[in-house]
């Protein structure tokens, strides 16, 4: 918002895995007016009573929501590109599993070409390189620095 101006009408793109931080996404995206392109592998998929909700959400505002299991697709003309670690805290042994499972869908400047001319970046923290590259990380697209210190604000 602080960046755009506002997110009525904007594209999130989320590339990765179905957890809390993308249920925080799909519970507020519509009501704020934005659309919501999400690509997770199958098996890491959001929970099905989020999806239902978000579902009803976009169809209440208007908004459009797609789910995928391909991240160039989630990533077309999207606005912000987004995704958090694919390792959670207590996921640690399936580490291996995972990896292999998340395999295409690091964000890169690949996956920025189908995404608006104005795209952008966001990630919670800590990043791993596997997540997203250093070329898009630290590339002036990148808000997640800002984004952390406004997280600062709210604790």
């Amino acid at each position: 918002q602080e960046h755009y101006g506002g997110l009525k009408g904007l594209t999130i793109a989320w590339i990765g895995d179905g957890n809390n931080v993308l249920h925080s996404f799909m519970a507020s995206a519509a009501k704020l007016g934005a659309h919501l392109r999400i690509a997770t592998p199958r098996g890491f998929e959001p929970d099905p009573r989020i999806t239902k909700i978000t579902e009803q959400n976009s169809k209440e505002c208007g908004t459009k929501l797609l789910l995928t299991t391909d991240p160039l697709e989630a990533a077309d003309s999207a606005n912000v590109l987004v995704t958090d670690t694919w390792i959670s805290m207590g996921q640690e042994e399936e580490k291996k599993e995972r990896l292999k499972a998340f395999q295409g869908y690091q964000i890169t400047m690949q996956t920025a070409k189908s995404a608006a001319s104005n795209w952008t970046f966001l990630h919670c923290l800590p990043r791993k390189p596997e997540e997203v590259d250093d070329e898009v990380f630290y590339s002036p697209r990148s808000l997640v620095f800002q984004e952390a210190e406004n997280r600062k604000w709210t604790i």
